[in-house]
């Protein structure tokens, strides 16, 4: 099968995940660009912040009406600086452990999906709590973390994002999808220019260029979607994938040589 199918062919699926859930999407961006195209870790981690950054930011046009952008301005600012650090960072590290420490975060990202199908909507106006309801600390960590693995992995993050914006600042699920976008949008850019600047890069346009423009016709067509299959049996799709995804990336950590 050629390049350009499969690029065209992964990157609808990860604007699909974006556009419908919010997050998630990232997570299958770097394997398929590693596997599938055959970039290198750290390259395959910079084209999907570029990936991630375009498409999170397009699907937060059909979001925008559904957007705590006062939350989202407090969650970004608390993960701008940990994603440029570990953006900063990341070219020292060794492809396998890269690849070891990918393939954990996305059996997390698995898990945190399945969960996040049963949380249960607030009866929320989509507005944050005051931060002595909810623990300012508690919203930072998530924050900080977030911005950690979007800079280290070139992940988005809203696995993370979305269900910390239900349960802890007690948002309903659309506002906190609207908003885990917005978010991605700002941490993908911070990590994305950190590595431009550091790191000696050459991105192939050829591969990159056709699946940034499937991921962005499927972020605009993702709201769509989650309107005809439920949330929650995207999110079990997804999470599957996912188990599967963690499994190989960890096999190969350990057994190929990098």
């Amino acid at each position: 099968m050629s390049a350009l199918v499969l690029a065209l062919g992964a990157g609808a699926v990860i604007g699909l995940a974006l556009g419908a859930l919010g997050g998630g999407g990232g997570m299958l961006a770097v394997p398929a660009l590693i596997y599938l195209l055959g970039l290198d870790p750290t390259s395959a981690a910079t084209a999907s912040l570029l990936i991630v950054s375009a498409t999170s930011l397009t699907a937060l046009t059909r979001h925008a009406g559904a957007v705590a952008w006062r939350t989202g301005v407090a969650f970004a600012a608390a993960g701008v600086v940990p994603a440029i650090a570990a953006a900063a960072l990341a070219r020292f590290i060794p492809n396998a452990v890269l690849t070891g420490s990918f393939a954990m975060i996305a059996a997390a990202a698995g898990i945190a999906m399945l969960r996040s199908t049963q949380l249960v909507e607030p009866a929320s106006t989509g507005t944050v709590l005051t931060a002595r309801r909810v623990g300012l600390s508690k919203v930072l960590t998530a924050g900080a973390g977030l911005g950690t693995v979007t800079g280290l992995l070139g992940v988005g993050g809203g696995f993370l994002a979305v269900p910390t914006l239900v349960t802890v600042l007690k948002l309903r699920m659309g506002v906190a999808i609207g908003t885990s976008l917005f978010v991605i949008s700002i941490n993908s850019a911070a990590a994305l220019a950190t590595r431009l600047a550091t790191a000696q890069l050459t991105l192939d346009w050829r591969i990159i260029g056709p699946f940034a423009g499937a991921a962005l016709l499927g972020a605009w067509d993702g709201k769509r979607l989650s309107g005809k299959v439920s949330t929650a049996t995207l999110k079990r799709i997804f999470a599957c994938l996912l188990f599967g995804l963690a499994a190989f990336m960890f096999i190969d950590a350990v057994v190929r040589p990098h």
